[in-house]
C-alpha cells in the first residue's frame, strides 16, 4: 500500500438514492486499468457516512468483482459495535483490508481511542489502517501501544494536517506501519507530507482524471518540482476554488467530475448537495483544459 498511488471510487446511486452497483462496477473496472496500488471501497469519498452496514458489504463485493487483481480496502467506523459489524461484513465480502474512519460524534480520551481501535482490530483478520481525522486523533504514544497490541494494524493515514504529529509518528513507529496522506485534495499538501515520510496518499481526482493524478504522483516521487507546480497552478488550485464553495463539496465535486467524463455515479445522498449547473460548467471546462 505504501508503494504507489491510492484512490477512493465514489459510490454510485440511482436517482432514487439506492445503490447502483452495475454502474459502480463499470467505474471501478475502468479505474482498475490504471496504475493505482489499492482502491478503497466505501471510503470518505465513497460516502461511507451515508451507507448502511449491509450496503458497505454490497459495495465491497461489487468492487472486488470489478477490480481484478487490484486490492480493495473497505471503510469501517462509527461506534465500536457498528465498526466491528462492518469489519466482519467487509471481510466476508472479500475485502483485502480495512480503513478505520473516525467514530461517531463524541470526543474521546486516548485510552478510549485505544480500546475502540483495538476492539476493531480484534474483530477481524484483515489488516487495519487507522485514519487520524476530526474527533479521532491518536498520539504517537497511543499508536505505538496499538502497534504492539494489534499485529494486524498495518497503516496510519492522516487527515489532520498536523505535520509535527505525523513526523513524530513516522519517527516513533519507523517501518512498522505504512503512512498515507489523507487530506482533502491531498495533492495540495503532498510535498510537505512527503518530507515527513508520508510517501503515498489517496487521490480523489483519480476518480475522473486518473492520468493527471498519476502524472502528479510520479512527479512527486521523482522530485520534479516544476511539473508539480504546473499541475497545481493549472488544475488543483482552480479545482479547490470550486470545491470550497460549499461544505461537503469535497465529495460532491468528485461525483460531478466522474459524470462529466462519461460515468453515471448519480447524485450524492443528503446531507450533501450536488454542484450547481454553473459550477459543473466550471469543472467541465477545467477538465477539458487539463485532461
Amino acid at each position: 500500500m505504501s508503494a504507489g498511488l491510492l484512490s477512493f471510487p465514489v459510490t454510485h446511486f440511482g436517482d432514487d438514492g439506492r445503490l447502483n452497483l452495475e454502474s459502480y462496477r463499470r467505474h471501478v473496472g475502468w479505474l482498475a486499468n490504471y496504475d493505482a496500488t489499492v482502491l478503497f471501497a466505501a471510503g470518505g469519498t465513497g460516502e461511507f457516512f451515508s451507507l448502511t452496514p449491509e450496503e458497505i458489504g454490497d459495495v465491497t463485493r461489487a468492487a472486488k468483482e470489478a477490480a481484478g487483481s487490484v486490492p480493495i480496502v473497505t471503510g469501517c467506523g462509527l461506534g465500536t459495535e457498528l465498526a466491528k459489524d462492518i469489519a466482519r461484513r467487509a471481510e466476508a465480502a472479500g475485502a483485502d483490508g480495512l480503513l478505520l474512519l473516525p467514530h461517531y460524534l463524541m470526543g474521546a480520551s486516548q485510552e478510549g481511542l485505544f480500546r475502540h481501535i483495538k476492539a476493531v482490530c480484534d474483530a477481524t483478520g484483515l489488516g487495519v489502517v487507522v485514519y487520524n481525522r476530526a474527533n479521532s486523533v491518536v498520539t504517537a504514544d497511543t499508536l505505538a501501544r496499538l502497534a504492539e497490541a494489534c499485529p494486524n494494524l498495518i497503516g496510519f493515514k492522516d487527515g489532520t494536517g498536523q505535520i509535527a504529529l505525523v513526523r513524530e509518528v513516522s519517527v516513533k513507529l519507523g517501518d512498522r506501519l505504512c503512512y498515507i496522506g489523507g487530506m482533502p485534495t491531498h495533492e495540495l499538501y503532498a510535498e510537505a507530507f512527503n518530507a515527513a515520510k508520508v510517501t503515498t496518499y489517496s487521490s480523489a481526482v483519480f476518480n475522473f482524471v486518473p492520468d493527471l493524478a498519476l502524472r502528479f504522483y510520479k512527479a512527486l516521487r521523482a522530485g520534479e518540482t516544476s511539473v508539480m507546480e504546473g499541475i497545481l497552478r493549472d488544475f488543483f488550485y482552480p479545482f479547490a476554488a470550486i470545491r470550497d464553495r460549499q461544505p461537503g463539496y469535497a465529495v460532491s465535486i468528485i461525483k460531478a467530475g466522474v459524470e462529466i467524463v462519461g460515468q453515471t455515479p448519480g447524485p450524492v445522498r443528503p446531507p450533501l448537495t450536488d454542484l450547481t449547473s454553473e459550477e459543473r460548467g466550471m469543472l467541465a471546462a477545467l477538465i477539458e483544459r487539463n485532461a
